[in-house]
């Protein structure tokens, strides 16, 4: 086996999905498959569980997922460490974030760091902001943007850096642009467009069962690009952050319907391991990137106001 084979196994490992697995690492799915086949056959384990309908670690896919994980750690180490990185902190920030926090939540982060940390590089996956806690739990990023969690978790050091009401965003023209109504009969009259996961789905759905009503659901998508698309064509209005309206694509063709006191505000910040482990180098990044992180002037920054809204 080679590191572009780990590297392969790795993103496979990460989407459940061969064809998406093969796209983002250049290959077809039928080269990856035969990839994977290789490694099966080298480790002498079965690393995937596979049908017609959905790919699956195995248990000795998992534990072979740490292991391709510390071995493409160590080889990033070992080359920043020849890249005429003499002292001080070096090595890969691996980072996950959406689309939205990568042209909202990361600038400032990255400028701070490039400043104080200049030999520090970024890997960046982008993806739901549901996924972002699994994916520093799993240890495939040590750094995450998210919705900071209603309620404190000991495995995660949350940052706050934004706070964002919740509201719904309809496509402007479009046959939701006025509503009216409480919010009762307005979440059970008019389609939603929702996350399948996250924060704000939780809310939702505790907000509906606490009322006792029966949502119209149009869809349910993974990341809030995804709920903004499928509002951009009509099909109902989408629930956001309101920070996703206000910034990349969507400044134009919407309007936004508060979603009020019922669903809230988002805490939009960073989310790390609370421990720092792993080598020396590993541990000098994490601190780094924690001072970074702590050093104040994160909180509230460029908060979202309430839009006005007669409503929801």
């Amino acid at each position: 086996m080679d590191f572009n084979e780990l590297k392969a196994f790795l993103e496979l490992s990460s989407s459940l999905h061969f064809a998406k697995a093969a796209r983002a690492v250049n290959l077809s799915a039928s080269a990856l498959s035969r990839i994977i086949s290789r490694l099966e056959n080298e480790t002498g384990a079965v690393l995937f569980e596979r049908n017609n309908r959905e790919v699956k670690l195995t248990d000795e896919g998992r534990r072979f997922t740490e292991f391709a994980r510390d071995c493409i750690s160590r080889q990033q180490e070992l080359f920043s460490s020849f890249s005429n990185v003499s002292s001080g902190v070096h090595g890969v920030l691996h980072v996950y974030a959406s689309v939205t926090a990568c042209y909202t939540i990361m600038p400032p982060f990255i400028r701070r760091l490039n400043a104080l940390y200049p030999a520090v590089q970024l890997s960046v996956e982008t993806g739901d902001p549901a996924g972002a806690a699994g994916a520093v739990r799993e240890g495939r990023a040590e750094l995450a943007v998210a919705a900071i969690p209603d309620t404190k978790i000991d495995l995660f050091d949350c940052i706050p850096v934004r706070t964002s009401p919740l509201v719904f965003a309809a496509s402007s023209p479009g046959p939701y642009v006025e509503v009216s109504g409480s919010p009762q009969d307005i979440v059970s009259s008019v389609p939603l467009i929702l996350p399948k996961a996250g924060l704000a789905r939780r809310r939702f759905d505790s907000w509906v069962k606490s009322r006792n009503v029966r949502p119209v659901i149009a869809a349910e998508t993974e990341g809030n690009e995804a709920v903004m698309a499928l509002a951009a064509l009509g099909l109902g209005i989408g629930l956001v952050p309101k920070i996703v309206l206000e910034n990349g694509p969507y400044r134009e063709g919407f309007v936004c319907h508060s979603a009020g006191n019922a669903l809230g505000y988002y805490n939009i910040g960073f989310i790390q391991l609370a421990k720092i482990s792993g080598t020396e180098t590993h541990r000098a990044l994490r601190e780094a990137v924690s001072s970074v992180l702590h050093g104040g002037g994160w909180e509230n920054s460029g908060n979202d106001s309430e839009m006005p809204f007669s409503g929801v």
